[in-house]
């Protein structure tokens, strides 16, 4: 068990607004966007880390998702999220790796590179929904011309 602690802090702090608050993003389908800006996010049933709402505070990461879906139709959801009470997840396995929610944390973090995850970038799950807010949706056609 380990809440984010002064090795891992400097590595999250990229992408702070204040406090806990963190822009991210959310990789989806065009009409999965359409319905999360008019209704908010629901926790996905599964994932690497349990239940939750998956995003990134990588750009590059969210613009891969959905895997396997035309680039056409790919979105990213910009949004701004307070973390609340973060869990670093380093290792397959992890004590915690699907429970966290229920063990007090609001959130759970993968650091880059700690061979969690394939492409070796960040992953963050927010339980609660409603800590995410919507800045914008970043269409296809203005990721092509944009260097990120």
């Amino acid at each position: 068990m380990e809440e984010i602690g002064y090795k891992h802090l400097f590595g999250f702090l990229g992408n702070r607004i204040d406090g806990r608050t963190y822009v991210m993003y959310h990789g989806t389908a065009g009409a999965n966007a359409n319905r999360i800006r008019n209704n908010g996010f629901r926790r996905s049933s599964k994932g690497m880390l349990g239940p939750g709402v998956y995003l990134s505070r990588d750009l590059e990461k969210a613009r891969r998702y959905p895997i396997d879906h035309p680039d056409e139709d790919r979105v990213i959801i910009k949004v701004k999220v307070n973390v609340g009470r973060i869990i670093v997840i380093t290792h397959q396995n992890h004590p915690l790796q699907e429970t966290w929610s229920s063990n007090g944390y609001d959130s759970a973090w993968v650091p880059p590179n700690c061979g969690m995850v394939k492409s070796g970038q960040e992953e963050n799950c927010i339980w609660d929904p409603s800590r995410i807010q919507v800045i914008e949706i970043i269409k296809p056609k203005l990721l092509r011309h944009c260097n990120v």
